[in-house]
């Protein structure tokens, strides 16, 4: 039945089961500003999900998961074709998991418990039975998975507005960006430190970062991601990737 997720009438919120679960492959696909009264997973198995929430921008590269608790409005973008499993749970369910949005690295334990609880019937009795131990083996890899740095905090200064309408083109350097939007490269770096918790500097770096994986997760070589970038070769970015996140592409997409 996962077909139902890609129309817009599916709601996972008109069915009792505690948990509902959904395999799909979807093609570009917006699914549009929205919220649960349920947490929801989402584990992209191949592809690349955009995810806008109100000041966040969140990556879900393969291979990772990301956490939404019930009642975050948010839109997801799914670009080119995704292969993903999303996993639905009341808010009772999903006291016990983070309070906050968060992108998760997917064990191989976690990832064989998705699949049978994203195909399980919608009607499925989660209290008793193999159902019951792998809902609590996902609850239990959840809460023990390590982070991903894939959430990008926003600034909200109007002053700034120029620069979120185009997140996906290399944001200028600082002194760039002053000129721009008409004020002092300090005065810049003050309002992102208030506003994202991070120096200019090192807001565009994890932009760069996010950007990567998302090039390279939809098909882009290195040289092409190099490029649209702004390093000066290939092993510049290579680099860069390993230490922002300590592996090479080659190796954090194997």
């Amino acid at each position: 039945m996962a077909w139902l997720e890609a129309q817009a009438s599916f709601d996972p919120d008109v069915y009792p089961a505690e948990v509902i679960g959904i395999a799909a492959c979807l093609g570009n696909h917006d699914s549009g500003l929205h919220e649960h009264e349920r947490g929801q997973l989402l584990f992209t198995r191949q592809g690349c999900t955009r995810i806008t929430l109100a000041g966040q921008l969140c990556l879900l590269p393969p291979s990772r998961a990301a956490w939404i608790p019930p009642r975050v409005s948010h839109r997801a973008v799914m670009q080119h074709s995704v292969d993903y499993r999303s996993v639905y749970l009341t808010a009772q369910l999903s006291a016990s998991l983070p309070r906050k949005v968060c992108v998760i690295e997917v064990s191989p334990l976690l990832q064989a418990v998705l699949e049978p609880i994203a195909m399980a019937p919608f009607d499925t009795d989660w209290q008793q039975g193999k159902f019951m131990h792998l809902l609590q083996l996902c609850l239990g890899e959840i809460r023990e998975a390590s982070l991903q740095p894939m959430l990008l905090p926003l600034p909200w200064d109007h002053r700034l507005a120029p620069l979120l309408t185009t997140l996906e083109d290399l944001p200028p350097q600082l002194d760039v960006l002053a000129t721009r939007v008409g004020a002092s490269s300090k005065t810049i770096g003050r309002i992102f430190q208030r506003e994202t918790g991070m120096g200019y500097q090192q807001w565009r770096q994890q932009w760069r970062l996010m950007r990567a994986i998302e090039l390279l997760a939809t098909g882009r070589n290195i040289s092409y991601s190099a490029f649209e970038l702004g390093f000066t070769s290939d092993s510049a970015f290579i680099a860069f990737f390993k230490a922002m996140t300590g592996t090479t592409p080659g190796v954090y997409f194997r």
